[in-house]
């Protein structure tokens, strides 16, 4: 029977094992990557998603994984929208996967959705 912690992600390591590792933040929960991990990557070794849609509510996990399809958007606390497919993430780097604790993070959003 599998683990809890491999339940709970969407991807499994199974090589690359021993390069760096950094730590970085979701949702403000201190975890661990490795360096040289896309965002996507690292974030998906913890959970089964990046986002909830800030159309719907409904989880997203990224599509294509190379940077075309924008399923992979996620927000940094102070409101940057980061594609996480194709950005590296980087040693103390936080991320929130839910459209409402940007707004709260990072005070009030404009129409796009952008904090201000």
């Amino acid at each position: 029977m599998p683990s809890t912690r491999i339940a709970a992600s969407q991807f499994i390591r199974l090589a690359e094992t021993r390069r760096e590792p950094l730590h970085f933040f979701i949702d403000g929960q201190q975890v661990a990557a490795l360096q040289g991990d896309t965002l996507l990557t690292a974030v998906l070794m913890q959970q089964r998603r990046v986002r909830e849609s800030e159309f719907s509510g409904a989880p997203r996990a990224g599509f294509c994984l190379i940077g075309a399809c924008q399923d992979c958007w996620m927000r940094t606390e102070d409101g940057k929208r980061v594609r996480a497919c194709s950005t590296p993430v980087t040693e103390g780097m936080r991320v929130l996967t839910r459209l409402a604790a940007v707004v709260t993070s990072a005070g009030a959003a404009n129409e796009n959705g952008d904090a201000r």
